[in-house]
């Protein structure tokens, strides 16, 4: 258990993860659709391999490992596992996760110039993360259940 100061500090360390993972998820299909409208070995598809390879590594592979470990010491900490809202904002995080990891693969197809999806696809993708984070901000702030 945390202490309440050390409690806040963990609390605030968790939504700034959140807020960097949030940025790599929303901005990364965004890529993907820039990069469908570039001919594979230009220079431009080249320059989105490296910025979606920097983003996926620097920042959304970290922050979602630190969102997930300083929610789930939030989550222990409170010691209340009974929460409706919390099992709901957990399914949603699982939900971005998944999003993460098919956002790696398709980075990994782009990487290897062999993409066969239409920008549209990359479109609806880069609507998921927003629909997931509007329930868990929902659950996290109204806690209706």
């Amino acid at each position: 258990m945390l202490d309440g100061n050390a409690f806040l500090w963990v609390k605030a360390l968790h939504v700034i993860a959140v807020i960097a993972w949030m940025a790599g998820l929303l901005y990364l299909p965004r890529l993907f659709i820039y990069h469908t409208q570039t001919t594979r070995g230009s220079q431009a598809s080249e320059t989105f391999k490296v910025m979606e390879r920097r983003l996926l590594r620097a920042i959304m592979n970290p922050a979602m490992i630190a969102t997930w470990v300083l929610g789930l010491w939030v989550y222990v900490s409170m010691g209340d596992y009974s929460d409706v809202w919390m099992h709901i904002k957990f399914v949603g995080v699982i939900g971005l996760t998944i999003a993460h990891g098919l956002m790696a693969r398709w980075r990994k197809d782009f990487e290897a110039d062999r993409n066969v999806r239409p920008d549209i696809f990359y479109r609806i993708a880069n609507e998921v993360p927003t629909a997931l984070m509007i329930i868990i901000v929902i659950m996290v702030i109204v806690k209706p259940f």
